[in-house]
């Protein structure tokens, strides 16, 4: 056969053929270049200059749209390293606590007001981890990059996983709670990375709609796993039955198959995953994961491509110096940077001190939420203290509704369906429609609701007319956290004064969200604890939760839509036009 050559042409041929015009399409993502010193006109100053009738006879903009779209994929997968690691034992961290007490105690059974401030303590673990590393991650991001912030971490978060579902004690398993919560605290690092691909205001609903998007997913999933591999040897006895690493470490599956799930993330980031700190994609700055993906692809391309040549790794270097608007890549230090307001000081203004203020009341109650609505699933329903207390005072009753763990983990994994698909097709048009602090506000108002009515679902004497009633609440609850979360993170983006503040106020909200959710929770348990204890299963859902979230009203209605940094930035360009 005869051998024919894939790089036949010359670099300095492929230079010469390169289009000369650049499309609309292309100039719009383009990275962001300040002007040049020899009075070069930049693709950003042309796009700020168009007429706005040229403007706006663009098409919609749809997911398949969205620039950069492997780079967001492969940032979506490392998302899933948190809500993986953090939620897959909800459904049954009830049952948890219950058999290492039964371990510790020679088989004696711990109260549920006792279960309840354990679990609460437990959920706080991972969020205080994450407080106390957020700002240093986001720091080690500055100095040596965005991707070593992620690839490490999610190698810990692995480990993190397994030593958890072999852990036998309560401080055993506390322990690794901490390290996934310490290797999980670089959520920051994640949307400024997002921010820093996607720079376009036009693209950023559906940008900054994707991490939570995938959050909710890999809830849905850690919540799915939980439930249905949790004491598999029960659950799954036609599968599992007999298995007996799995009988003396039954919660140990569901944790396995999570770090399966996140070393797929952990090869895809190694191996695709660009760099987007502006110091470390200056030409000749190597990418040792991404050299090792092309030689392996090259071996493979050797075996599978008989009688064809690989490209040289000269000409792929030169192809992609010679296509800059298809890169991610911050333009060379050597150009000028466009004068902003980039003083430590300028972040301390009241539309940033609300904004993180409504960024951090919204885990505050939502974390703690989510760890105190499995353990209401879970706590047996008392029947005889059910009647006695309910006729007397519609306050003072208590219990749970009695589920199992994998009907708690198929009935939360089912309703967080319902948030992925608002997500996707219904939250875009309403952003569109009403603006993104509308919408924030209206899921705040949501929120209460959902909490004063859930504790009143156990005065159904109906098993199904409580499952409806639950149903009913539940889906209030996602709604709102649906519509809440990818607002939150988009208003704080906007709120930066410069796109050089992004990875500090990304860093502040992750740290303030961390504590939010370490707290929440923890308080959330104790105040439920005393609830349990003078019989009252309400008192956190009336007083807790829906003083916080009644709090985060208030505060929605003093904070302010800012612009993004990059229209910002073309604003700036303008205004030095108009002025030369």
């Amino acid at each position: 056969m005869a051998r024919h050559s894939i790089d036949s042409t010359s670099s300095e041929d492929y230079l010469n053929s390169r289009p000369l015009l650049q499309s609309k399409e292309q100039i719009e993502l383009s990275p962001i270049r300040a002007p040049s010193v020899t009075g070069t006109t930049t693709d950003t100053e042309r796009l700020a200059s168009r007429p706005l009738a040229s403007r706006s006879k663009e098409p919609p903009v749809t997911w398949s749209s969205l620039p950069h779209k492997s780079q967001l994929l492969i940032l979506a997968a490392c998302r899933l390293s948190e809500p993986l690691s953090n939620t897959c034992l909800l459904p049954y961290l009830y049952y948890l606590i219950r058999s290492l007490d039964k371990q510790a105690t020679n088989g004696q059974t711990s109260s549920n007001s006792t279960i309840s401030r354990r679990a609460g303590l437990l959920v706080a673990a991972f969020a205080l981890a994450q407080f106390a590393t957020s700002m240093l991650w986001a720091k080690l991001a500055d100095r040596f990059g965005r991707k070593p912030v992620i690839v490490y971490p999610l190698l810990a978060s692995i480990v993190a996983n397994i030593g958890f579902g072999f852990g036998t004690t309560i401080p055993e398993v506390m322990f690794w709670r901490l390290v996934a919560g310490i290797a999980n605290g670089n959520i920051g690092v994640m949307r400024t990375m997002t921010a820093e691909i996607v720079k376009e205001r036009k693209y950023q609903s559906r940008a900054f709609l994707l991490l939570p998007l995938v959050f909710n997913s890999g809830n849905i999933a850690g919540l799915a796993l939980g439930g249905l591999l949790a004491t598999p040897t029960k659950n799954l006895p036609w599968l599992f039955g007999g298995v007996e690493w799995l009988e003396q470490y039954p919660f140990a599956l569901p944790t396995m198959v999570n770090a399966m799930a996140l070393s797929v993330a952990l090869v895809l980031a190694v191996g695709g995953l660009r760099e987007t700190l502006p110091s470390k994609t200056r030409p000749g700055h190597r990418d040792i994961g991404i050299e090792l993906r092309k030689r392996i692809m090259r071996l493979i391309m050797r075996i599978t491509m008989h009688g064809y040549e690989v490209i040289r790794d000269e000409e792929s270097t030169v192809t992609a110096a010679a296509t800059p608007q298809s890169t991610i890549s911050a333009p060379p230090d050597s150009r000028k940077p466009i004068p902003g307001p980039q003083a430590p000081g300028s972040i301390r203004t009241k539309v940033i001190a609300m904004t993180l203020a409504g960024f951090t009341l919204l885990p505050f109650h939502n974390a703690a939420f989510m760890q105190l609505f499995p353990i209401f699933l879970s706590t047996p329903f008392n029947q005889e203290n059910f009647k006695s207390q309910t006729q007397s005072n519609s306050l003072f009753f208590t219990g749970g509704l009695g589920y199992d763990s994998s009907t708690i983990g198929l009935y939360l994994s089912a309703f967080g369906c319902s948030g992925i698909f608002l997500q996707m097709f219904i939250y875009p048009t309403l952003q569109a429609r009403f603006g993104t602090l509308r919408i924030f506000r209206f899921a705040f108002i949501i929120f209460p609701l959902s909490y004063i009515l859930t504790p009143y679902v156990l005065l159904f004497e109906s098993s199904i007319t409580r499952g409806i009633a639950i149903a009913f609440v539940l889906f209030l609850q996602v709604m709102a956290r649906t519509l809440a979360i990818p607002s939150s993170v988009i208003l704080l983006t906007n709120a930066a004064p410069s796109p050089k503040l992004l990875g500090t106020l990304h860093g502040i909200g992750n740290m303030l969200s961390s504590l939010a959710r370490a707290v929440g929770p923890a308080l959330g348990g104790w105040i439920s604890a005393k609830g349990m204890e003078i019989g009252m299963v309400g008192c956190v859902w009336w007083t807790y939760l829906t003083g916080i979230a009644i709090l985060g009203i208030f505060v929605s209605w003093r904070m302010e839509e800012g612009k993004s940094p990059h229209e910002r930035e073309m604003g700036d360009i303008r205004r030095r036009k108009d002025d030369d």
